[in-house]
């Protein structure tokens, strides 16, 4: 039988308000996780006192387990619905999760933001509102959860759901044509089937809005553009970058180039899962054997694209940043290191021209002296050596970056302009 389309789901939220246990709860509900598990873990948590973690302990131990190196079935992290089988891409506390978002290990097509009820908007809620955005989630779903904590009090709904449509439209989402769920993923409510408790909400359950959502086009009709993941020389073939295309597609014939290295080639022959094929497409894993093109002229970072429409190489580029953590200030001078599809380069921030409202987008200083944890802010960033980099506008896949320092995700950020290398 035709497997069901995918989609890869980053479920985000405050600490928390529930989050694991949503997950948990949904792999339940749709038999994902067998109920004698979940019944283990309940005498377990009614043993500790700690019944109302039951479902996040799912999550847990299997994380747990996973990183105990016991093999568990990869099934763990997929569940299906009636339309699509799901990935959860998962968003613990988000310094791994914005890298790997951004490098594209796990580009979300979808998130449900859990907000709890009874707390409603807070600090981190407005961070990965924000994040969703930079990082180019266009689809979201918000289970307003913990609704048994509030009595499944409608007026709290109301206001909550008011709170977040107005900091959703802040950053361009558009509140109408999102779903907000009043959820109790401790008890079930609203996740597969409607719940007695909110007569007064007439909406979709959590699966069906899940089974609502679309698959996003795949950007063929863009330029071309596979950063290069590795490159192996195998003997009788020749060279073979590996990676994955973001957008265009790539045949047998076609005359490549690879940024910033200007090694320009010819494609043999495309490989895929060990097989080869007459075409690549965005999303596909491939090899691809070059003629033309020694292995120590590629590396990991570079970009292949068509010789007609090569990868921009930056000299400078201006970027649209929000800082999610930082120990002090960052000021012009600072170089931490940009990591951007399979690249990571250090780079200069070389000018912060404006500060923005995190909130609101709106311009609060014009080239202030520094920015910290929490702002928002347009600066400019100089690679120290060469970077292939395309504005968000343009290629989105390649336009997004994250700023690590520290062993921690700094900022994440979105380029607005570039001053190509000549």
């Amino acid at each position: 039988m035709a497997e069901k389309p995918h989609l890869n789901l980053a479920v985000i939220g405050h600490i928390d308000h529930g989050k694991s246990t949503l997950v948990g709860r949904l792999m339940f509900e749709t038999g994902a996780v067998p109920p004698h598990i979940i019944e283990k873990y309940k005498e377990e948590a009614k043993a500790k006192g700690k019944e109302s973690f039951v479902f996040a302990w799912v999550m847990d131990s299997l994380k747990e387990e996973r990183d105990r190196g016991i093999t568990i079935d990869v099934a763990h992290q997929r569940f299906d619905t009636a339309k699509y089988y799901f990935t959860i891409v998962d968003c613990p506390g988000h310094r791994d999760f914005v890298k790997n978002m951004i490098t594209g290990a796990s580009q979300a097509d979808a998130a449900i933001l859990v907000c709890a009820g009874k707390e409603g908007v807070q600090s981190q809620t407005k961070e990965h509102v924000f994040l969703a955005r930079t990082l180019g989630i266009n689809q979201l779903i918000i289970a307003l959860n913990k609704m048994d904590e509030i009595n499944y009090d409608q007026a709290r709904y109301d206001q909550v759901k008011a709170d977040l449509s107005a900091l959703l439209k802040i950053v361009g989402y558009k509140p109408d044509t999102i779903s907000f769920i009043p959820t109790s993923a401790f008890k079930g409510d609203n996740l597969s089937k409607p719940s007695e408790n909110t007569k007064w909400y007439t909406g979709p359950t959590l699966l069906a809005a899940l089974d609502m959502l679309k698959v996003p086009e795949k950007p063929i009709n863009l330029p071309l553009r596979i950063p290069v993941q590795d490159s192996y020389t195998i003997s009788g073939i020749g060279t073979v970058p590996v990676g994955r295309v973001e957008t265009g597609k790539m045949k047998a014939g076609d005359k490549i180039i690879f940024m910033p290295a200007k090694a320009v080639g010819e494609v043999k022959s495309i490989e895929m899962h060990h097989q080869e094929v007459k075409e690549a497409l965005p999303g596909d894993n491939i090899g691809w054997n070059v003629r033309g093109v020694d292995k120590k002229d590629i590396r990991r970072g570079d970009v292949c694209g068509h010789t007609d429409k090569p990868p921009v190489v930056a000299e400078e580029f201006t970027a649209q940043i929000v800082v999610l953590q930082h120990p002090s200030a960052i000021a012009a001078g600072y170089t931490p290191v940009i990591h951007c599809h399979t690249a990571q380069v250090a780079g200069t921030v070389t000018a912060i021209l404006k500060k923005l409202d995190p909130k609101s987008g709106q311009v609060v200083a014009e080239n202030p002296d520094f920015i910290k944890a929490g702002d928002a802010a347009v600066i400019t960033i100089k690679p120290t050596k060469p970077m292939c980099i395309e504005k968000v506008k343009e290629i989105p896949q390649l336009g997004r970056f994250a700023i690590r320092d520290m062993g921690m995700t700094i900022a994440a950020g979105m380029v607005q302009d570039i001053k190509p290398r000549l």
